[in-house]
């Protein structure tokens, strides 16, 4: 195995190392790039009023510059001034869901870098749950903005090995936390819209935006008009190197499968299957999904397969995150 070029720093996920924390502030100071774990995904982290360090991300990922990437700062009062307007409901939204998987878009501060908003009006900020984020971005004494830490359009990392497979020697530190608890990407919250819609589905679901908003919001991240203003809008993302499709679970004794096929059942359970695929994970339940789903599309990615099937979970709103990322990794059964 050859020997890491990105230099990889193991620290607590409840009290990370200071001195540790300081190193990875000092590279984000200086406009490089770190990748560390927040509750949702592992982000690659760079200064956000800085355009020399933005446009570092989108070099090391193969990112569009039409995608924006969702700034993260450690506290709701340091939020305040990376936005022009802080309207009443940012606030309530905040003070409910801060530390945590919400991203609110709201008018951009002069202050971020435009490129951090794909050239938008709009910035999409969060306060990430971990220690460790937290104290990194209280530590640099700057927002930081931080897409997913892989290479554009690939399967998330959620681990800091999914990272270094990824990235290793694009970027100039990793720090390793451990696993992500939650998983998946954050919910997007556009505030710039009347009324507000959610522009990406994640864990936090429109129900219970519901009870500060006061109606249940739309998902709305399909209009053309809003993908400036929310990263993970794309047709084909999330998407594993493995050729990658969908069905339903009644299709899968479908002959036209390559014999080394791997199965990933979401919402479903069938005994069954392990007789019929080279390798096959089970997904039962949205609280056990959604923070192993990422991963899971790693290891059969990493299985040397002629070709992953997924079975999507159940069309109903506790899945509703999940069925976005499936339907955007994967391509319908008749394509293969």
């Amino acid at each position: 195995m050859p020997t890491p070029r990105t230099p990889i720093l193991v620290v607590s996920p409840d009290a990370p190392d200071p001195d540790a924390i300081c190193q990875a502030a000092d590279v984000i100071e200086r406009g490089g790039l770190v990748a560390f774990a927040t509750e949702t995904v592992y982000g690659l982290g760079a200064n956000a009023t800085s355009d020399g360090a933005v446009r570092r991300i989108f070099e090391a990922k193969g990112r569009e510059s039409t995608n924006p990437l969702i700034v993260h700062i450690d506290s709701l009062e340091s939020a305040r001034p990376f936005a022009s307007t802080w309207p009443d409901v940012a606030e309530r939204l905040a003070e409910r869901f801060w530390p945590g998987p919400l991203t609110l878009v709201l008018p951009k501060s002069p202050v971020i870098s435009s490129l951090a908003t794909a050239g938008g009006a709009t910035v999409g900020l969060r306060v990430p749950r971990p220690a460790v984020a937290r104290d990194l971005i209280r530590t640099a004494r700057l927002p930081i903005a931080a897409p997913s830490a892989n290479r554009s359009l690939r399967v998330s990392p959620t681990l800091a090995r999914h990272v270094a497979k990824d990235l290793d020697g694009r970027i100039d530190l990793i720090l390793d936390s451990g696993p992500t608890a939650v998983g998946i990407e954050s919910t997007v919250l556009d505030l710039t819209s009347d009324p507000p819609a959610i522009l990406r589905p994640g864990s936090i679901l429109p129900t219970e935006l519901a009870e500060i908003l006061g109606f249940v919001p739309a998902i709305r991240g399909q209009v053309p008009s809003f993908i400036n203003k929310s990263p993970g809008l794309n047709p084909i993302h999330y998407a594993p190197s493995t050729p990658c499709f969908r069905a339903g679970i009644d299709q899968l004794d479908d002959p036209e499968l390559p014999e080394n096929t791997g199965l990933l059942l979401v919402g479903h359970h069938n005994p069954d299957a392990r007789r019929a695929f080279a390798h096959v994970i089970e997904l039962r339940t949205p609280d056990f999904a959604e923070p192993a789903f990422y991963d899971a599309l790693h290891r059969l990615d990493e299985l040397d397969l002629d070709a992953i099937l997924v079975v999507p979970p159940p069309d109903s709103p506790e899945w509703v995150a999940l069925r976005d990322r499936l339907l955007r990794a994967t391509r319908p059964l008749d394509e293969a």
